[in-house]
């Protein structure tokens, strides 16, 4: 089933994006308006600075000064000088509480955003993870989410503190001198359009950057996983190679990144340069010609003043590749929180406590994906308390029948019933809260034995953890351990036993106390003949009074149920108990004599 990539471009547009990121930013309003001031009210100190340098050249330094005495001449510089140092002093202190502010407000937004991410992942029917790798979703819970962490903390701040910068100098030109202004403002035109060009292919290429770092973490989780098996079958070499073409097409797509981000700064170099060149011309002129206008200081002044006009231009061009590549990490989160979610809880759901336990499949047609039915018309009833083995070849369909009592899926016609009422009309936590549910490879997570039985539910005390394994036999294996149940175990359990993990998950499965067994894909598979014995006796003991659902692989499982479901090509073809099938010669028959490897 192939991999289904969730960013298509063009999908959300800039205003979209721009809104549902504000909507982050709701509970933080006041904080944020008040960062807002603080920058506004830098922003004009900052701007003011260079005017001080006017005063104290055209005021104390300038031959129109000579009036003045040395000693008064000095006095004046000296407190320019201080009340600069101080005015610069004042800055560095709102600047300190600005970026603190901003910080804590931005961690934030960026924790309520990752965990908005992870509880909409923990949503998605299974149908969206078989489309999707693990390493793609770990993309956008962490890569792409810490793109947009440096967009709030760099770039949104960064942005508005830039451009009341560049508000205020062109304030304060215009203040000084209106015609040297007005020259200078004659090269915009030329600056936003280069911005402009550069900007719109710097979040083209951020956007390829962004799909092939998804597409290198899926291959690398999936390599990793399967490492065993590249082993065995000395496919390394193979496996390095897709992989080095797979880094060589990120290497490049950051090549291209960075090439128009490095485009813009010898542009505004040169637009610099033009800007000094033409504020020497044009003020120069102005001075020699005796104008009143403009004076040596108002020229030191806007020589500054171009300085740090230019600053926060080349600031705005590195938040603008944050801004682009955090646009283009945005367009992959919406995209993945505007999935459907397929399993929704009806609006009304019927209230349970517990199921009596019938289980019934009333005409069922189901597929995976379009119309490859795996599931065809398939109707069948189990009572309460009965035990039911389903069995066939591998795609027969036995699986599917299991996810779809526990409501993994949905069916796309007939229904399934469980205490004749439509799954449907359960909310999801409680069908499944009341299905116990035991498979073949179950997953053991790393933390300890304990845990891993209770999966961290609040609800179940230590001597319930305790009564389950000795209910299934895993007592003794979990008392031998060093640390017993506070043993910690790693990802996976790859520190236990096939045998010891099977009991662990069918303590886990009892621990729940569940009305209907589900037990999946043969739970005895694979291994030792000792650990087989006490599986089968902890399964004999956890199936006793509930009605139970077996995928069964192996006779021992198939002999002792109450009724027998034979599968082929997704349809039910035989039903009964084994001696009947048995007896009637069919399919039932053949299958066992295979399994058993031996004639009846």
């Amino acid at each position: 089933m192939s991999a289904v990539e969730l960013e298509p471009e063009g999908k959300l547009f800039d205003g979209q994006l721009t809104r549902r990121l504000l909507a982050y930013t709701k509970p933080y309003r006041a904080l944020l308006g008040l960062a807002v001031l603080v920058i506004l009210i830098m922003s004009l100190l900052n701007s003011a600075m260079p005017v001080l340098l006017k005063m104290a050249i055209d005021d104390y330094l300038m031959e129109d000064a000579v009036s003045l005495s040395a000693g008064d001449r000095i006095a004046g510089i000296t407190r320019i000088g201080w009340f600069y140092l101080g005015l610069a002093g004042f800055v560095f202190g709102l600047r300190y509480f600005q970026a603190y502010l901003m910080a804590w407000v931005a961690e934030r937004i960026i924790y309520d955003m990752r965990a908005d991410i992870f509880a909409k992942i923990l949503r998605m029917p299974l149908r969206f993870m078989d489309r999707n790798p693990v390493g793609r979703l770990m993309t956008r819970v962490t890569s792409d989410v810490e793109a947009m962490q440096r967009m709030v903390t760099d770039g949104v701040v960064g942005l508005v503190a830039d451009l009341f910068a560049l508000v205020a100098i062109m304030g304060f030109m215009i203040y000084l001198s209106p015609v040297l202004a007005l020259t200078l403002f004659g090269v915009f035109p030329v600056l936003l359009g280069v911005m402009f060009w550069i900007n719109l292919n710097t979040r083209r290429a951020h956007r390829k950057v962004r799909a092939r770092q998804s597409t290198l973490n899926s291959y690398l989780q999936e390599m990793i996983t399967g490492m065993l098996t590249i082993q065995l079958f000395n496919r390394e070499t193979n496996v390095r190679k897709r992989f080095d073409q797979r880094n060589t097409d990120l290497r490049q797509g950051w090549f291209e990144s960075v090439r128009w981000i490095s485009f813009f700064f010898p542009s505004m170099e040169v637009l610099n340069a033009v800007s000094v060149a033409l504020v020497l011309g044009v003020g120069g002129w102005m001075i020699v010609q005796g104008s009143d206008a403009v004076s040596i200081g108002i020229m030191v002044a806007f020589l500054a003043y171009i300085r740090d006009f230019f600053r926060p231009l080349e600031d705005l061009s590195e938040k603008s590749t944050v801004f682009q590549s955090a646009m283009a990490s945005s367009e992959r989160i919406f995209g993945l929180m505007d999935e459907k979610e397929d399993l929704q809880d009806p609006p009304k759901p019927v209230e349970i406590e517990r199921f009596n336990g019938a289980v019934e499949f009333d005409r069922v047609w189901f597929a995976y994906q379009d119309e490859d039915w795996v599931i065809k018309d398939l109707s069948f009833k189990i009572q309460p308390g009965e035990s039911v083995a389903i069995v066939g070849a591998t795609g027969a369909g036995k699986t599917s029948i299991i996810s779809l009592i526990s409501r993994l899926y949905d069916v796309q016609r007939g229904l399934v019933r469980v205490d004749e009422q439509d799954v449907r009309n359960y909310r999801q936590v409680d069908l499944r809260r009341r299905i116990g549910m035991v498979i073949q490879d179950p997953f053991i997570f790393s933390g300890s034995i304990a845990a891993n039985i209770h999966m961290h539910n609040p609800e179940v005390s230590r001597e319930q953890v305790i009564e389950a394994a000795k209910y299934v036999n895993a007592h003794r294996f979990i008392s031998a351990l060093p640390d017993g149940y506070d043993t910690e175990v790693q990802e996976r359990g790859i520190t236990l036993s096939t045998g010891q993990k099977q009991l662990l998950a069918l303590a886990r499965a009892l621990v729940q106390d569940p009305d209907i067994l589900l037990i999946l894909d043969e739970a005895t598979a694979n291994v030792d003949t000792e650990s087989e014995l006490l599986i089968q006796d902890a399964l004999k003991r956890l199936m006793r009074g509930r009605t139970s659902i077996l995928i069964a692989h192996r006779l021992s499982t198939i002999r002792g149920v109450d009724r027998i479901l034979v599968m082929r090509n997704g349809e039910k073809i035989e039903e009964g108990s084994h001696t009947s099938l048995i007896q009637h010669d069919g399919y039932y028959r053949r299958l066992y004599e295979l399994l058993a490897h031996q004639p009846v």
